[in-house]
């Protein structure tokens, strides 16, 4: 078992012994001694589901089993397994089995044979998510055998425009960013354009999703009287493993799968404490087959 998954498991301990009380990202990624930035795309390249997906479901199981095992009131029991509300887990409940909880106490009562299978049904739904025995695509099977280049990237001083909402519409802020550098004649390769997914979108609401378009900016450039949607930052440097994509933009989520679920837990580094860069080096819409070129760095330190 490879220490990624040993810290993952760990976790999900941590989950199973909580379900009563509220659990943040944040404390969960201190557990599994993980980068909070990227802790909820290991845990779901390990498990198969998010964080958040894998609390409810393990919430609901434990809730089966009290309804099948106890006399426990349903009102108590929505409570012990961490439900603000009757309502709450009466729905979640519903959704999640397909009948309410007093009619699975009831088919419980008529057939006691029902509790095993239930059970095997919980272990199924638990059973961690197994990369090598699953996955079909092939640009997954190439990034997981492929090999990183390790750079050390300087710190870099970009202006860019933040998109909120769907990442599928980032195109909005790179439009008003293109128009304004050029203007001021900011082009490759004497400048880079680069992408940063601030948000997991596994987690996050897709309106509330964040996303920085960049273009690095020389030095003397004036930051006076430019228009309110172009805003200043430093990107910090440090250590990155460098992966190459190059397909349609929708597949670039397989490979963030990919090396945060194999690459990095076969590796000798974890995840850093920066964002990820996507530099771009095409334009799509000007690609023959409509594909990206993306040189993705993923910020990395050498594990302890």
């Amino acid at each position: 078992m490879n220490d990624y998954q040993e810290r993952v498991n760990q976790v999900c301990a941590h989950i199973d012994a909580h379900l009563d009380q509220k659990l943040s990202l944040d404390q969960l990624a201190e557990v599994s001694h993980f980068s909070k930035y990227h802790f909820s795309r290991i845990f779901a390249s390990v498990t198969g589901r998010t964080p958040f997906a894998y609390i409810a479901q393990q919430r609901l199981a434990q809730a089966a089993t009290y309804l099948r095992e106890s006399p426990l009131p349903v009102l108590e029991i929505s409570l012990r397994c961490g439900f603000e509300s009757a309502s709450n887990f009466n729905a979640a409940f519903k959704k999640y089995y397909g009948q309410t909880p007093t009619e699975m106490r009831e088919q419980a009562r008529q057939d006691r044979n029902i509790s095993q299978s239930f059970r095997n049904l919980d272990e199924v739904a638990a059973a961690p998510f197994r990369y090598d025995q699953t996955v079909k695509h092939s640009l997954l099977r190439r990034v997981w055998q492929m090999q990183a280049t390790i750079e050390e990237l300087p710190l870099m001083e970009v202006a860019y425009v933040r998109h909120v909402g769907s990442y599928l519409e980032t195109y909005r802020a790179w439009a008003k960013l293109g128009m304004w550098a050029a203007e001021h004649r900011l082009f490759p390769p004497g400048q880079s354009y680069i992408g940063i997914s601030l948000d997991d979108p596994a987690v996050t609401e897709e309106e509330e999703c964040r996303y920085d378009a960049c273009v690095t900016v020389p030095e003397g450039l004036s930051q006076t009287d430019t228009p309110p949607e172009i805003q200043f930052q430093t990107l910090p440097g440090g250590l990155y493993a460098k992966f190459y994509f190059y397909d349609t933009t929708d597949k670039l989520a397989l490979l963030y799968q990919s090396i945060f679920g194999n690459w990095l837990p076969d590796s000798e580094y974890d995840p850093d404490d920066r964002y990820c860069l996507e530099f771009s080096m095409n334009d799509p819409a000007q690609d023959p087959e409509g594909k990206a070129k993306v040189d993705l760095y993923i910020p990395i330190k050498t594990r302890a």
